[in-house]
């Protein structure tokens, strides 16, 4: 088995995404439409968030839009995998997610901060992920860096502030943060934490 490569679903990713560079992706965007997936594998979900942000109130998102957030949830609880979305999102508590630092829930779930800037994005990014399936200690390294981005999503628009990011770069995912959290779906193992639960 081994050198075989477990396929991994990316759902809601951007029409330009990454992802479909990637072997073993099985990528839905907009045109694909990630409810039209019929599971069987681990998923890698992005979710759109700007109705579940900090600056929701500002957003226009579609009608539909935030359930989409609620059923990549489900497809994360039922096949394993990773949900992307940013830190503080509220989603977190619309579902009854737990916090970073916060243990598992029912579903043997359990949340990870990160910034994407660890793995090459220009801007800190910070994110949080919920992953069910493996367990803390068997996850792929993380590349934590110390260092200053170069950029930020956001500024308060002091003078001496970095240069802000394009939208498109926003919502773009690093390759080395697309190829980890592959890793991390392709890690998962449902039955194994069920048992251990």
């Amino acid at each position: 088995m081994s050198g075989i490569l477990r396929n991994v679903a990316v759902l809601f990713a951007r029409h330009d995404s990454i992802y479909k560079t990637l072997p073993g992706c099985d990528v839905y965007d907009i045109d694909r439409d990630a409810r039209s997936w019929k599971g069987g594998s681990p998923a890698v979900t992005h979710p759109p968030c700007r109705a579940w942000g900090r600056l929701r109130a500002f957003a226009n998102p579609r009608p539909d839009e935030k359930q989409l957030a609620i059923y990549a949830v489900d497809q994360v609880r039922t096949y394993g995998g990773v949900l992307e979305h940013p830190a503080y999102s509220t989603l977190w508590d619309a579902v009854n997610l737990p916090r970073p630092g916060c243990g598992k829930d029912s579903f043997g779930g359990w949340s990870l901060p990160v910034n994407q800037h660890w793995w090459g994005h220009r801007a800190e990014k910070a994110t949080w992920l919920y992953i069910v399936g493996i367990d803390p200690k068997d996850l792929p390294p993380i590349p934590y860096r110390i260092d200053e981005p170069t950029h930020v999503v956001q500024s308060r628009k002091r003078q001496d502030y970095r240069p802000h990011i394009s939208k498109a770069e926003r919502e773009a995912t690093p390759p080395a943060f697309a190829d980890w959290l592959c890793r991390v779906a392709r890690g998962t193992s449902i039955a194994a934490q069920r048992a251990a639960a």
